[in-house]
């Protein structure tokens, strides 16, 4: 909300930044002529740079479908740089330098990925929607090795989450360029339980609605499978904590559908845990 400083009362307040229901703010930075705002639309973090002078506004755009961004530390306000942290399923983690005026990008640095053999063009990720049982859309983020990979032959590394509104976006990790290298595809459910779309996604799987978390991982695994993406013989789910208790639902629920589960500390003892 914006007013003029000698006219303070509510009454005289204007939207500044509008109310989207489909809009998840989650951070504002602060400069001298620009704002930064930090947005999730349709599952995807984005930044909306907005000009203080004249209120146009543009977004920095991203080259890949699945990725994840956040802000970094931008402590001068006197500044028309902004960094940001960027890394996708197939990009290390990375710190990337935004000049507001020009918009040019400059890659600050580039985590290494021990070993020395890793070439990013090796790997391929994708977005994908999958169809839940109530018509709803459900996102997956996919990673695989383009030499190893096969449409519905290879198993898939499914791993889900969907608690506490905590959104796991499609970032970096090296520690599954092993399963890629022999052949896996690795994905993430973006289901209900998270906010990856908005608040409501959240709302939808939570208390009486925790069962849609349940349906969506299922559902999202069966999409991959009957699709050819993956081998619907060689499924295999993972999760912790609340993941864990995702894995001993759907495990319960569905066992025909996954041929094993991983389930890290996994809280499926409620009444004894709250005791």
């Amino acid at each position: 909300m914006v007013c003029d400083e000698n006219k303070t009362s509510s009454e005289n307040w204007k939207d500044f930044i509008k109310h989207r229901e489909n809009v998840l703010l989650e951070n504002v930075e602060v400069f001298n002529e620009f704002f930064v705002v930090t947005e999730r639309e349709n599952g995807q973090r984005r930044f909306n740079v907005i000009s203080k002078k004249d209120g146009k506004s543009h977004y920095i755009d991203f080259e890949e479908e699945a990725f994840s961004a956040y802000s970094s530390v931008n402590a001068e306000m006197n500044s028309v740089k902004f960094r940001y942290g960027y890394s996708s399923m197939t990009t290390p983690n990375s710190t990337i330098e935004y000049d507001l005026v020009s918009r040019k990008k400059t890659i600050l640095k580039e985590s290494e990925v021990l070993g020395g053999d890793f070439d990013k063009k090796n790997y391929e990720s994708k977005l994908i929607w999958a169809d839940a049982r109530d018509g709803k859309k459900v996102a997956i983020s996919m990673v695989y090795r383009k030499d190893m990979y096969e449409p519905g032959k290879n198993p898939l590394l499914l791993y889900g989450y969907g608690s506490y509104g905590s959104t796991n976006s499609a970032g970096f990790s090296s520690v599954r360029l092993s399963l890629l290298d022999r052949g896996f595809v690795y994905a993430i459910a973006h289901i209900r339980g998270s906010q990856y779309l908005g608040r409501q996604w959240y709302e939808d799987g939570k208390m009486f609605n925790k069962k849609n978390t349940f349906w969506d991982f299922i559902d999202s695994a069966k999409y991959l499978g009957e699709n050819n993406y993956v081998d619907d013989e060689q499924v295999f789910a993972m999760g912790g904590s609340a993941g864990g208790l995702l894995m001993g639902a759907v495990v319960n629920m569905e066992p025909e559908v996954f041929k094993g589960i991983i389930a890290g500390v996994p809280f499926v003892d409620v009444v004894t845990y709250n005791a």
